[in-house]
C-alpha cells in the first residue's frame, strides 16, 4: 500500500501535473457552464484524469462512472471524449441538469428555437403593462419551501409562475427539462437570497431585495445560450462514432450492485462529501421545490437522508456509534474526539465522534459496493479534502486509502493537488469549543485506488 506525505504549500498553489480542479473553469465551457455549482471540479482536472489513469489496453468501449455526479462534470467530459458513461445522485436538481446535457445530444434543434421564441412572446404578452389586469398564472408557488424571507418578491413571483405555466405546456420532455435547467440556473439572481458560496438572504450580507426584475429576458438569454451550446455540441459528437452510451440513476450509489449486474467499469472520477458538514442540500432547496423536483418539507427533498456520510446534527444526540471495520489509526482519531470539550453538551467530542464514525462507516460501504463493478487494473481518483474537528486533523485521503485496502483494493497514491485555503475548519469555530480558533492548514488531494 503506498501513501504520501501531505507537504505544505502556499494557497492555491497546485503541485501536481493535473490542472485547476476547481469548478470555476467550468464558467467558460460551453454545457459545463449552465448550471453553477459550488462543489464540483473542473472539466479539464476530468480530462488529466483520464488521460492519466485510463489504461490504454481499456479504452476502447470504456466505462467511466461518477457515483456522486453533481450537475455532471465528470460525465459529460467523459461523453465528450467517447467514453461511455454511468452516473449516480441523490439530488434531484443535479439529476435534471445531468440528463438535460447528455440528453442535449439528440434534441431537436429547431423545436428548441421555435419554443425559445414562442416562451418569449409569452412572457411579453403575459407580464406586459398592457395585460389585462385580472390575467392570475395558473401555477402556483410549492407548499414545501419555506424561508425567513420570501424567495421571490409579488412582482417577481408573478413572473416566476406564468414562466411555469409555459413550461408545462411543452410536450417534449427533454425540452421541458432544458427550459427547467434555464430557470432553476438564474432563479436566484431575480430572488431575495444569493450565494456567497451557500444560499443565504441577500438581507443577511446587506444586499436590498429584488422587488422586481424582467424574468422572461433572464430566462430567455440563458436559453439562447444554451441553444448555441447544444449546436456546437451535436456538431462534434457526429465526429465520434460509435456514439458513446450512458446510464443515469437517480438514486445512492449504494444501490449500484443492482443497477449495474453486467457492467465492469474502467474508471472512477468522483468526489464524495468532504467531511467537514457542509450542508449540500441547502443550496439546491428552492430549485427543486419550484421546479417541482421534490415533495418533501425541508432538505428531504433533496435526498438528506441518503447523503454519504450524515449530517452532525442528525447524530449528534445518538448513542456512541462504532466503526463497522477495525482500523486503529483512525479509531485513535475518533477516541481523541470523543475526549474533547464534553462540558459543551452535544457541541462537545461525543457528539462530533459520531459524525466521524458515520461518514468512514460510509466509506467502507463505498468501497465494498465499488470493488466488484471495478474492472481488473481499472482506477478510482477520489478528491477529497482533510478537515479539523474539535482542533484534531482527521487526514481524510488518507484513511479514505487504507479503507479502500481493507476491502481488497490498492491504494496506488496520493496526490496533492492544492491547499484549499488558510484558516480555521468550520467545524473549529469558536461556537463549538472552549478555546479560540487557531489557523490549520487545510489541502485537498486525489487518492488513486486500483482493482487487484
Amino acid at each position: 500500500m503506498a501513501t504520501s506525505t501531505m507537504v505544505s504549500v502556499t494557497p492555491a498553489e497546485v503541485t501536481s501535473g493535473f490542472r485547476d480542479p476547481s469548478f470555476g473553469h467550468n464558467r467558460q465551457l460551453p454545457l459545463h457552464r449552465w448550471v453553477p455549482w459550488v462543489a464540483g471540479f473542473s472539466a479539464q482536472f476530468v480530462s488529466d484524469c483520464i488521460n492519466t489513469y485510463l489504461l490504454r489496453e481499456n479504452r476502447s468501449n470504456a466505462w467511466l462512472l461518477d457515483p456522486f455526479s453533481g450537475v455532471g462534470t465528470a460525465p459529460l467530459e467523459a461523453y465528450l471524449k467517447g467514453l461511455n458513461v454511468i452516473g449516480f445522485e441523490i439530488n434531484p436538481y443535479a439529476v435534471l441538469a445531468l440528463r438535460a446535457k447528455l440528453e442535449a445530444a439528440k434534441l431537436p434543434i429547431r423545436n428548441l428555437a421555435d419554443k425559445i421564441v414562442g416562451f418569449q412572446e409569452f412572457m411579453n404578452r403575459m407580464c406586459s403593462p398592457s395585460a389585462p389586469r385580472f390575467t392570475c398564472p395558473e401555477s402556483t408557488p410549492p407548499t414545501g419551501f419555506s424561508g425567513r424571507t420570501e424567495l421571490f418578491s409579488p412582482k417577481v413571483e408573478r413572473q416566476v409562475l406564468f414562466a411555469l405555466d409555459f413550461m408545462k405546456s411543452i410536450s417534449n420532455k427533454a425540452v421541458k427539462d432544458l427550459f427547467l435547467l434555464a430557470l432553476g440556473s438564474v432563479m436566484i439572481s431575480f430572488s431575495n437570497y444569493t450565494y456567497e458560496p451557500s444560499l443565504t438572504r441577500r438581507s443577511a450580507v446587506g444586499k436590498p431585495a429584488i422587488e422586481d426584475a424582467d424574468v422572461g429576458l433572464v430566462i430567455t438569454k440563458k436559453l439562447s445560450s444554451m441553444l448555441d451550446d447544444i449546436v456546437e455540441y451535436q456538431e462534434n459528437l457526429r465526429q465520434i462514432r460509435p456514439r458513446p452510451k450512458y446510464k443515469i440513476f437517480a438514486s445512492s450509489f449504494f444501490d449500484a450492485r443492482k443497477k449495474l449486474p453486467d457492467i465492469k467499469v474502467d474508471i472512477v472520477v468522483t468526489s464524495p462529501p468532504y467531511l467537514n458538514n457542509y450542508h449540500y442540500p441547502r443550496n439546491t432547496r428552492p430549485q427543486i421545490h419550484w421546479l417541482g423536483l421534490g415533495n418533501g418539507k425541508g432538505y428531504e427533498s433533496a435526498g438528506q437522508s441518503l447523503s454519504f456520510g450524515k449530517f452532525w446534527q442528525s447524530v449528534r444526540d445518538l448513542p456512541q456509534g462504532d466503526l463497522t471495520f477495525t482500523l486503529p489509526e483512525l479509531q485513535h482519531v475518533i477516541d481523541t474526539v470523543r475526549e474533547r470539550n464534553n462540558n459543551n453538551n452535544h457541541y462537545g467530542g461525543v457528539g462530533w465522534a459520531n459524525y466521524i464514525v458515520a461518514y468512514f462507516n460510509d466509506t467502507y460501504r463505498f468501497c465494498q459496493t465499488l470493488k466488484p463493478i471495478l474492472r481488473r487494473r481499472g482506477a478510482a481518483v477520489v478528491v477529497l479534502g482533510n478537515s479539523i474537528i474539535q482542533g484534531v486533523e482527521v487526514e481524510t485521503d488518507q484513511f479514505f486509502g487504507k479503507i479502500a485496502h481493507l476491502c481488497g483494493m490498492d491504494f496506488e497514491e496520493t496526490v496533492l493537488l492544492r491547499k484549499k485555503r488558510t484558516g480555521s475548519s468550520i467545524i473549529r469555530s469558536s461556537v463549538r469549543v472552549d478555546k479560540p480558533t487557531i489557523k490549520t492548514a487545510l489541502y485537498e488531494s486525489a487518492i488513486v485506488l486500483r482493482k487487484r
